[in-house]
């Protein structure tokens, strides 16, 4: 028997850095994000003998050990190693021993939630094989912990809730890790439209997206006003994307874009630097209304909102950055897993 899982990766479209603690533990975050068609995937493989294999398909890595109730957790495949331990302190061995084999389509510190995402996947894979009591909020809130509390990842927590939920959701966070999924019911042609008008550009550059979060995290300890300000705003713009989307105002995505991308670089130093900033002037310049960095910022992608057919122009605008465009579709499911 082999056990499958994958979950999406998922675009923030406003609200990013709000469910940051402590900005959401004092005032209350939210976050609008949808799921796309890019995925993290796990797979499970039990074997005869007492080892256990971990392979990083898309990263050429692969730890070997011998069966046993915890891994180390030295700075190789820790994601992977971190939720193999949390499973069996808190649900008992595994079956067997097995090959744990994971691969995500977009690399790590892209911007668009995918180490959480793959965190979502082999949790997804785990309680496939071990048939595991978990939901849906389990499930994300398990990621969660794995990450930021066990293995101590500095972070937000929109982007396990996304992988493992899917479709497009607006997420409400407060105190006392409380998160509230809900789901948008938005009509097809809205949608067809925003994912017609969007545009996915990877600026060839990967950043460590911990630095930055632990910047802003620091700024609201410090009751930076600057910071906070900005912060608040972008909560207001999650409430006005959410309006947009559901009214099917879509001429006004840009503008609200735009308006996220002025406060995000106040949250925090190295949100942004000149070469991104040339990049986004230059999409404006070519007909896009406004845009976004994805995640942390710092590099990775960035999403630019293009109206009446100028995604062409500003697809030919940015070619002489060296960046790449990832074409997507939006997706309606979140985590699946099966086995054969």
């Amino acid at each position: 028997m082999i056990y499958r899982s994958k979950a999406p990766l998922r675009i923030g479209l406003a609200g990013g850095g709000t469910d940051v603690s402590p900005y959401c533990d004092l005032y209350g975050g939210a976050i609008l994000n949808a799921t796309i068609s890019l995925y993290a995937y796990a797979t499970i493989e039990p074997l005869d003998e007492p080892k256990i294999i971990i392979e990083a398909v898309d990263r050429g890595e692969m730890v070997s050990y011998n069966l046993s109730a915890s891994l180390p957790v030295d700075g190789t495949l820790d994601l992977a190693k971190g939720a193999y331990n949390h499973i069996v302190n808190n649900y008992g061995p595994v079956p067997s021993g097995f090959k744990l084999s994971t691969l995500v389509d977009a690399p790590a510190g892209s911007g668009l939630g995918s180490s959480s995402t793959l965190m979502v996947a082999i949790i997804g894979v785990f309680t496939e094989w071990m048939n595991l009591p978990l939901g849906e909020y389990d499930i994300a809130h398990t990621a969660y912990n794995i990450e930021r509390v066990e293995l101590a990842m500095a972070g937000g927590k929109q982007d396990q809730y996304a992988a493992t939920f899917g479709g497009v959701n607006f997420m409400e966070f407060y105190n006392d890790n409380k998160v509230i999924v809900n789901p948008l019911r938005i009509k097809q042609e809205y949608l067809y439209e925003l994912e017609n008008n969007l545009l996915l550009y990877f600026t060839a550059t990967s950043r460590l997206s911990s630095t930055i979060i632990e910047a802003q995290s620091q700024n609201v300890k410090d009751k930076n006003k600057e910071s906070i300000e900005a912060m608040h705003n972008l909560k207001e713009q999650a409430l006005m994307m959410k309006e947009a989307v559901l009214k099917g105002n879509i001429h006004e995505i840009g503008a609200i874009l735009d308006f996220g991308f002025t406060h995000k670089k106040q949250m925090a130093k190295g949100i942004t630097n000149n070469a991104m900033d040339e990049i986004y002037e230059a999409a404006k310049k070519a007909g896009a209304t406004g845009g976004k960095i994805s995640g942390a910022g710092g590099g990775g992608f960035m999403m630019f909102y293009c109206p009446a057919n100028t995604r062409y122009s500003v697809k030919k605008a940015l070619e002489s950055f060296g960046g790449s465009f990832s074409p997507f579709q939006f997706t309606q499911h979140g985590l699946v897993s099966w086995h054969i």
